[in-house]
């Protein structure tokens, strides 16, 4: 309830608290808030358990925490039923982004020191697409093939 309360915040509390109610009534006020919390509380508890017996036997094992939606998210995506463990444990984000920075990095070097030797071959060896732009012939620009795309204006989007 209170674990956001720093040392400095429940001293201030303190002393704020001997101020205003002298350090003779300061026992007889602590008693009777700590007194009213516990009758909160067992106000509380009673009324949960009289929801519990109205709702049934199919809620027997209702909790009110579960109204929290985080909590009952959290609850539904811990279910193992569904196996989303398995595939969470399954994916390691910090493997997969590694193999994709290993793989941007070595395209990277490869393009730099083959770009000039063999900027006709696409890479057919290694199974690798090769993403360096090529010249182009001028058959190419007096007809396009079929499969080219046409022109990308960043301006225009």
């Amino acid at each position: 309830m209170f674990n956001d309360i720093g040392a400095l915040e429940l001293v201030t509390l303190v002393v704020l608290a001997v101020l205003v109610f002298g350090p003779d009534k300061l026992p007889k006020v602590i008693q009777d808030v700590t007194r009213t919390i516990r009758k909160i509380r067992e106000f509380s508890d009673s009324a949960k358990q009289d929801i519990r017996q109205e709702l049934g036997p199919e809620f027997k094992d209702f909790e009110f925490e579960d109204l929290n939606p985080k909590t009952f998210i959290r609850k539904q995506l811990d279910n193992d039923e569904l196996g989303l463990k398995e595939i969470r444990n399954g994916f390691d984000l910090k493997k997969e982004m590694a193999e994709v920075a290993d793989a941007v990095h070595s395209r990277d070097t490869e393009a730099s020191s083959s770009g000039s030797s063999s900027s006709g071959s696409s890479g057919s060896g290694s199974g690798r697409i090769d993403m360096s732009k090529k010249p182009e012939t001028p058959a190419k620009l007096d007809k396009p093939a079929v499969d080219d795309r046409p022109p990308f204006d960043v301006d225009a989007t």
